[in-house]
């Protein structure tokens, strides 16, 4: 807050004399510009986030939701179309691309403040765009104190929360270890402090709170069960070529593979600045509080992988399982967290919800992946051919990326069709609560 409340002290000289006629003020604002500045920020960071941490942890997602929150809300006190997430003072006159860059680089560069160099060559190059004189220099003062607004917005919000996990005794449809099959160090367990981060938008958990999955006496259960048993199985007979290649292609994460079709689409479709920013701030919102809600609900009830399900099945009390103790995943490896719900899946659903309402629902579109991990993560690359797929609608690749989980033979068609629902409906929320029209 304090540094909020400095950042604004600076502003308000530039903002004096400008109480004028407002049409007056209107009419001399400048121009809003193309979409290029979102999308070239957005690119430059996740690519420094990539490189320090793989996006195995949340900072990446974090830094970007409130890299573009800043920028919206700045360019909100210049343009009436979106309502800001935190209300800043109007600098009517401000360049909106001054403003842009200058919300961008600070809230980078207090994330990853090794690479600031970089940082200050990308502002330096954006703010070369703005013809010198009080414009710039006003949208410069906007963008420090939009920066400065999200960052103490997001001070404690336990983002790298860390959480003891408590094992259980093995039974019937406990998580169990999985070193063997995740390559990680015995105890281990990723994301059990994901769900004590504070939401961007939502508003608690508990009306996102996933039903239990299907008992595992249950005729449900064997089903999905069986299903995952033939096609998720490594060299599957039952799997097609395609199933096999959108299974290995859906792999990336989606924070990476959405934010690059973001930038396509923002891209091609001649997005103006704020249009493009606020696509990306509900992008990376809803990625971010789907990720908080399905780790809350994957803890609640650490249900097992089919990896231990399928070799323990002759303890499980399903007389309609077979257990097949050789059996191994599409591509021998499973994450090292509980199945229910699918995180992938959902924040697919999530992220191409967001999509849906920035582009229309019924769009045909491609979506490119050149690359994957073979196996988990850090493992070596594997290339895809094609890399690229074709869908009628954002809601079709929605499903299909649920779907490629249990191709993978990572998890249950019940783990993916919930993920699929809360996705949607957490896109769904972010979009009526966040940023709306005016």
């Amino acid at each position: 807050m304090t540094r909020w409340l400095l950042a604004l002290a600076a502003i308000a000289p530039l903002t004096q004399g400008c109480s004028g006629n407002r049409e007056s003020a209107r009419d001399a604002r400048p121009a809003m510009p193309r979409a290029d500045a979102a999308i070239a920020w957005n690119e430059l960071l996740y690519r420094a986030a990539e490189a320090e941490d793989g996006l195995l942890t949340l900072k990446g997602l974090r830094t970007a939701s409130m890299l573009h929150g800043a920028v919206h809300d700045a360019l909100a006190t210049l343009d009436g179309r979106y309502r800001p997430l935190l209300r800043l003072e109007a600098v009517p006159l401000a360049h909106p691309l001054a403003a842009a860059a200058q919300a961008a680089h600070d809230v980078v560069a207090d994330q990853y403040p090794d690479r600031r160099e970089q940082w200050a060559d990308e502002l330096a190059a954006w703010l070369d765009r703005v013809p010198p004189g009080p414009a710039r220099e006003s949208g410069v003062a906007l963008g420090r104190v939009a920066a400065a607004a999200h960052l103490a917005a997001r001070e404690g919000d336990d983002w790298n929360a860390e959480v003891e996990y408590a094992w259980q005794p093995m039974a019937p449809g406990v998580y169990a270890e999985l070193r063997e099959q995740s390559g990680t160090p015995e105890g281990f367990v990723f994301g059990a402090g994901w769900a004590r981060a504070r939401p961007f938008v939502l508003d608690g958990l508990g009306a996102f709170r996933s039903p239990a999955p299907p008992p595992i006496e249950s005729a449900e259960y064997a089903r999905a069960f069986e299903e995952v048993k033939r096609v998720g199985r490594f060299e599957s007979a039952f799997r097609s070529a395609d199933e096999t290649h959108l299974a290995l292609w859906w792999k990336e994460f989606v924070e990476s593979s959405h934010n690059r079709l973001a930038r396509d689409l923002a891209s091609a479709r001649g997005l103006d600045l704020v249009t493009a920013t606020r696509l990306f701030a509900l992008l990376n919102m809803s990625i971010y509080d789907t990720y908080v809600s399905v780790f809350d609900n994957k803890f609640l009830y650490n249900h097992w992988r089919p990896y231990t399900a399928i070799r323990w099945a002759d303890h499980d009390g399903n007389p309609a399982t077979e257990s097949d103790p050789e059996w191994d995943t599409t591509c021998r490896h499973t994450y090292p967290f509980p199945s229910y719900p699918s995180a992938h899946g959902a924040a697919c659903a999530a992220a191409m919800t967001v999509l849906a309402e920035s582009f229309g629902s019924d769009r045909p579109f491609d979506m490119t992946i050149e690359e994957v991990d073979r196996a988990g993560p850090f493992s070596e690359k594997l290339r895809m051919e094609p890399p690229t797929r074709s869908f009628p609608d954002f809601a079709a690749a929605a499903r299909e990326c649920a779907l490629s989980r249990i191709l993978l033979g990572i998890h249950f068609r019940y783990d993916s069709e919930e993920g699929t629902r809360l996705g949607t409906a957490i896109g769904e929320y972010v979009v009526a609560h966040a940023m709306t029209p005016r």
